[in-house]
């Protein structure tokens, strides 16, 4: 049974012929190569491409490796785009094999018989920034590990069994496809320490490897805890007695961001409608990855359930912000002070704006007064939703709170951010 990618898939269809080069970044093995030369090749073969006019390279075959020389590739594939009244499709795989590839790409802008699409693997080309080797004429596509729907629509199994399987070993295609778990449990430690780690330390020339080692730790032992590069670089000196400072913190976790290993949620005051520098949270691309890093252990639901909605909310193309309403309280002696109540995620995508409180377990009024304050002082007419891990059925209160089971709410996201 095939895997599908159609959410991506349709996003490779509609940029045809826009004259830039599409650029798929995303985590490395989350599945760019597959839906490159397999999905979407397969597209434009069954919507009537004649094959000869779709020009495939894949760089990491030893068998091409004389095309990993600029000028050969150049020349390859203008030889087999020789007409200009007609339309060819060029898909290159792991091009950053090649040296000077942007100045192959870029050949291509003013060739507009030539539609050209990438992937690359390593460190270089995960950069999130990319696309302005291209002169501000990338496409960058984004591809996340599966998703949890897409993971669900593969395995095709109870419920609650798949939410155990996706939230211990995340959405890396090859995970998913093992069905040994003890593989699953390799394979995630293995190319979390010799792939993602690698690529980071080798392209940022990272020296004192201990260092980046406990930065990496301590993010996977804290997703969804509001951070600082300070209150890290306090925390190494006074329980681990390192003299690592904030800087080299925060310049070793934009390393982390650049190769889409770990995000960063930046927090935003709802009432004043503006952005906190700090302190923000940090998720896991892959709960697989985090998981491996810190041994299976740690596998609290709570943590790990908003990490999961995080990254749905960012595959479906969410901008994900974490909120902050600022209201004023009387304290156990009657004084009033202000308080700042959290609203796990502000989720913008073009106009629209939900506000997402995650709630694993309602288990008293204490408990859902707790999870419904921060929502009950927001009066902007947007949309409030509480994902709750209980198996209770979606409803609305009467202040216009939706409860949403979360197996719905992952099966269907854009249903609930778009309604």
């Amino acid at each position: 049974m095939q895997i599908k990618r159609d959410y991506y898939l349709q996003k490779l269809i509609h940029s045809r012929g826009n004259r830039m080069i599409k650029v798929i970044t995303g985590i490395r093995r989350c599945g760019k190569s597959y839906l490159l030369l397999t999905l979407f090749q397969q597209y434009l073969l069954e919507n009537g491409t004649p094959e000869n006019h779709i020009i495939t390279v894949d760089l990491e075959d030893r068998e091409n490796k004389a095309l990993r020389d600029p000028d050969a590739l150049l020349h390859y594939i203008l030889d087999r785009t020789p007409n200009k009244d007609e339309h060819y499709y060029v898909l290159l795989d792991e091009v950053q094999l090649v040296s000077e590839f942007e100045d192959v790409l870029n050949s291509f802008l003013k060739k507009d018989w030539i539609d050209v699409y990438v992937t690359g693997s390593n460190a270089k080309f995960l950069s999130k920034d990319v696309i302005t080797e291209f002169r501000g004429r990338g496409d960058e596509i984004r591809i996340h590990p599966l998703s949890f729907c897409e993971f669900a629509a593969y395995k095709q199994e109870q419920p609650e069994k798949m939410w155990m399987e996706y939230m211990l070993y995340g959405g890396l295609p090859q995970v998913v496809l093992e069905n040994d778990t003890n593989k699953k449990r390799e394979y995630l430690r293995s190319q979390f320490n010799h792939t993602y780690l690698k690529d980071i330390k080798e392209r940022n020339s990272i020296q004192n490897i201990d260092d980046l080692d406990e930065i990496v730790n301590t993010i996977a032992s804290s997703i969804g805890a509001l951070t600082n590069p300070n209150k890290i670089a306090n925390t190494f000196h006074s329980v681990k007695q390192s003299d690592i400072d904030a800087k080299t913190i925060a310049k070793y976790l934009e390393y982390m961001e650049d190769a889409f290993l770990i995000e960063r949620s930046i927090r935003y005051d709802i009432k004043g409608r503006k952005y906190i520098d700090t302190p923000y949270k940090y998720y896991f691309e892959d709960l697989g990855l985090r998981n491996a890093r810190i041994g299976f252990r740690q596998t609290e639901e709570t943590h790990i359930m908003e990490n999961m909605i995080y990254n749905e909310l960012r595959a479906i193309g969410c901008q994900v912000d974490v909120g902050q309403v600022s209201v004023e309280q009387k304290d156990e002696e009657g004084k009033r002070k202000r308080v700042n109540l959290e609203v796990d995620f502000v989720c913008n995508q073009g106009y629209n704006r939900v506000y997402i409180q995650s709630a694993y377990a309602l288990s008293d009024n204490t408990k859902r007064r707790q999870e419904l304050a921060s929502l009950n002082k927001i009066s902007d007419g947007f949309r409030r939703i509480v994902i709750a891990g209980s198996m209770q059925p979606t409803c609305m209160n009467d202040d216009g709170i939706l409860f949403v089971n979360v197996l719905d709410f992952l099966m269907e996201p854009s249903k609930y951010v778009n309604e």
